[in-house]
């Protein structure tokens, strides 16, 4: 079991203190490991599969029809009427997720126009391609979720390190950095995106390394301000006077002080790159065309007004995790409070 620090200690009583951020920690990491389980809740491939007295697992490995007793060498479709019938005949049974369909799986027995309406089968309905919003939509938090936390990380590494440098040293360090911020932060990301999208196909690592080029921005200034400060205190000047580097002074004396303001930061980071790439999806720059998103959700319902269900699933999605974000960031901005 790790053990706090005293200072850390109050700190996370300060943290429990603020009741809703608290519990809202708890359900993102509900949603979170949810949806990073997906292929166990929503898959047209059952969990559990048995036939002729073996145990297969579908969801993990890729079956041929002839392995599970059937003619043909390809992957049987699991949810057809003669795949069922074939394993009954067999004595054996499938154990499907409550979901029984994929963020790509497309409902081909639907008796009205797509997009349907929320049913037993499609619990939130289907989207214009007769896909389960339910499904896209657990896949598309997980996506969503994965790359505000990548994109979070790279920013925090770059910024940190930036802002250190300049306040650290000062001087020359911080007036040509300070200038090169000005220069970068100038650049109209939006329009760079818009450009390079015509060359390169849009994907998730391409949407992250031009979007890590300027989110890292965020951080400099809150680092560059408090290592300004740290540097000229006591135990910083007897440290150096000890005969500490450069490097040590910073990690060990001045970076701990400093990481206290921009840790408040990092949800609202994750609130601001999640945002980002559904405004990205919603204009048909984002993730590659098909690929589950809360964007393409948006940009469907808008599409398609007859069917409400599509802009409210996404909506509530969305709203549901920026809230959780911003009750988080604000229990951690009381809980790191130099004044508290």
């Amino acid at each position: 079991m790790v053990q706090l620090s005293p200072v850390n200690q109050r700190r996370w009583q300060r943290f429990k203190a603020n009741r809703r951020g608290f519990w809202s920690l708890w359900l993102f990491l509900a949603l979170f490991a949810t949806s990073l389980c997906g292929e166990m809740l929503a898959n047209e491939k059952p969990l559990v599969l048995v036939s002729q007295g073996q145990w297969h697992f579908p969801v993990l490995v890729r079956y041929s029809e002839r392995e599970l007793g059937g003619q043909l060498p390809f992957q049987p479709d699991y949810r057809s009427a003669y795949f069922r019938q074939l394993i009954a005949q067999q004595g054996g049974w499938m154990l499907f997720p409550p979901i029984q369909f994929s963020a790509d799986t497309v409902n081909y027995d639907l008796r009205s126009a797509v997009p349907s309406r929320p049913s037993g089968e499609n619990w939130l309905g289907t989207d214009d391609q007769a896909r389960d919003v339910a499904a896209r939509v657990i896949f598309g938090v997980r996506v969503s979720l994965l790359f505000a936390l990548a994109l979070t990380v790279i920013s925090s590494v770059i910024g940190i390190l930036v802002g250190a440098l300049q306040g650290y040293y000062g001087g020359w360090v911080d007036l040509f950095g300070q200038r090169l911020l000005e220069i970068w932060s100038g650049l109209p990301v939006l329009y760079l995106l818009i450009i390079l999208s015509g060359f390169v196909e849009p994907g998730f690592w391409w949407l992250l390394g031009i979007m890590a080029a300027f989110s890292w921005l965020t951080l400099v200034d809150v680092v560059r301000a408090e290592v300004l400060r740290g540097r000229n205190l006591e135990y910083v000047k007897a440290a150096r006077a000890l005969g500490l580097s450069n490097a040590a002074v910073m990690l060990r004396h001045v970076l701990p002080n400093a990481l206290t303001a921009t840790l408040s930061f990092l949800p609202f980071i994750l609130t601001g790159a999640i945002g980002t790439l559904s405004a990205l999806d919603f204009l048909g720059f984002g993730m590659p065309e098909g690929s589950a998103s809360l964007g393409e959700l948006i940009s469907q319902g808008k599409n398609n007004l007859q069917a409400p269900w599509l802009g409210l699933t996404a909506f509530v999605a969305l709203a549901l995790l920026l809230s959780l974000l911003v009750f988080i960031g604000e229990a951690c901005r009381d809980a790191f409070d130099p004044r508290a």
